[in-house]
């Protein structure tokens, strides 16, 4: 009896030890981990995709979510996690602990996803990140939605959409397309009748083609970039309104028509580059000036084609070596696009161009290329002239001093310069009247005679030519001669009053003096 006491006693002690070891286990650490490892691991279905993160680094995964890990379960991380779901689910955090601050994130998956969202949340210290699939009910539901928005798209688009069999027939059309229709047509009218008539062009190509409508009684067309797409049902057509485009296109069509009947008959050359430096516009003055031929001017050369065809043929000054001609080259480009080229070209058949560079919106450059050849003649026969006078003057023994209308001296000889010891071209200020008198009374002897000259120089009254006699400081005796000329300016000489002889002019002069 007492033996089997003691066997009781035993198979007690032996289960109470067992029951207490179950509950140290159980309530250990690891233990309650893998527990709640193996209850978040658990998804919604047997399909779903669960991972889980402890910081970044992956601790668990369920067997839905081996297609992405592979067998990379030992480099794994939450990077390598939104490297692979950031394009199928947008706003996937960057880190784990975002979902600690923020709570937990529900992201719909974009029409790439394999699964209808993703649950993002953290738990006691554990990111869990559940990929979830669609259910065959949500999923026939989400088509259906789909369907209907899809629909409702294309019914209410404001541009036509229709479907047309391949022999031609109208089977199905949107709210655009039968307003369009009863807008020209009126609603009398087949259904099936296409009111786009030619789609050859654009099911040919696979891209949209313009095709037009012509309005009834009225001589207008509209407009529309037509384009299709084969179906199983027929073909999809999409007709976009251009007409604004066209109108466009008309009025910049017409106010290059305009510019270029306007160009026609300027006497200036005229060359525009686009800003890449292609030339889109020139008149026929420039063929005339150029010698370039029509044909190449039209097929669009470049800015460096267009003045190397000139240098070759001979219509601008030559450069010394071709390395200095594309240097030569690169300093006009940025001269003209800055618009201060402005350049006077002597080609080798003695002609003459003024050619300048300028600016123009949206990058291009205008260049004018003017013949002045007549007029750079006439400047140096003019000067040669102007030079031939002066000569002339210089060798005179009288000392003669031309002044304009304001009084300027406009021209002296040689020997005003040496009698009187002033040079007025050495002077940046104009040599005025005053000036002048003030030099001859600072070398002569008193006399009235200054204020006289200064006030018929500047008077328009009483212009009749005069002459006196005037005494320098170092004891020379001058004859001064004051007579008016053309255009209000006077011209004062200076002479000797020992010279023998006197012209016929102060002879009359002297004769006059005497009557007097």
């Amino acid at each position: 009896m007492q033996d089997i006491v003691s066997i009781e006693w035993i198979i007690l002690a032996a289960l109470c030890t067992a029951t207490a070891a179950v509950a140290v286990w159980w309530l250990s650490p690891t233990s309650g981990a893998k527990s709640m490892e193996h209850d978040l691991l658990l998804g919604d279905g047997r399909t779903d995709a669960v991972f889980l993160f402890d910081e970044n680094t992956l601790i668990g995964w369920s067997s839905g979510a081996k297609k992405f890990i592979g067998d990379r379960t030992d480099d794994f991380n939450w990077s390598s996690l939104r490297d692979q779901l950031a394009r199928s689910y947008p706003g996937l955090p960057q880190s784990p602990n975002f979902l600690k601050d923020v709570g937990p994130l529900v992201l719909s998956g974009t029409a790439n996803a394999d699964s209808r969202e993703a649950h993002c949340e953290w738990i006691d210290g554990i990111t869990r990140v559940q990929l979830r699939r669609s259910t065959i009910e949500e999923q026939n539901k989400s088509l259906d939605q789909e369907l209907t928005t899809l629909r409702a798209a294309v019914h209410q688009a404001p541009y036509p959409v229709w479907l047309q069999s391949d022999e031609g027939d109208v089977t199905w059309t949107n709210i655009a397309y039968d307003d369009l229709s009863n807008k020209i047509r009126g609603r009398d009218v087949d259904f099936e009748v296409p009111l786009f008539t030619d789609l050859e062009e654009p099911k040919a190509s696979g891209r949209p083609e313009r095709i037009s409508i012509p309005l009834p009684e009225m001589e207008k067309k509209l407009w529309y970039n037509v384009s299709t797409t084969e179906t199983e049902a027929g073909w999809l057509c999409h007709a976009v309104d251009v007409n604004a485009v066209v109108d466009a296109e008309v009025a910049q069509r017409n106010f290059v028509q305009t510019l270029a009947k306007t160009f026609a008959q300027l006497s200036i050359g005229l060359a525009i580059f686009d800003r890449n430096r292609q030339l889109v516009l020139f008149n026929p003055v420039l063929i005339d000036l150029t010698a370039l031929p029509a044909s190449f001017l039209s097929s669009r050369p470049n800015m460096l084609t267009f003045f190397d065809r000139l240098r070759d043929q001979r219509m601008m000054p030559e450069p010394k070596n071709y390395s200095s001609w594309r240097h030569q080259m690169a300093d006009l480009l940025e001269a003209a696009a800055e618009g201060r080229y402005q350049e006077t070209w002597s080609m080798p058949s003695g002609s003459v161009y003024a050619v300048s560079g300028r600016p123009h919106p949206d990058g291009a450059i205008a260049f004018l290329f003017e013949d002045i050849t007549a007029e750079i003649t006439l400047t140096r026969q003019f000067r040669s002239e102007l030079e031939v006078g002066q000569s002339i003057m210089d060798h005179m023994d009288e000392a003669i001093a031309v002044f304009s209308k304001d009084g300027t001296m406009s021209f002296s000889n040689e020997v005003y310069h040496k009698m009187w010891n002033m040079d007025p071209d050495s002077s940046f200020a104009k040599v005025s009247i005053v000036d002048a008198c003030r030099v001859w009374q600072d070398k002569s002897v008193a006399t009235s005679t200054w204020g006289s000259i200064r006030d018929f120089t500047l008077g328009t009254e009483n212009r009749d030519p005069w002459w006196c006699n005037v005494q320098t400081r170092s004891g020379d005796h001058l004859i001064c001669q004051v007579c008016a000329l053309q255009n209000g300016a006077t011209m004062v000489r200076f002479k000797s009053a020992d010279t023998p002889a006197l012209p016929l002019e102060q002879q009359r002069f002297t004769a006059i003096a005497g009557q007097s």
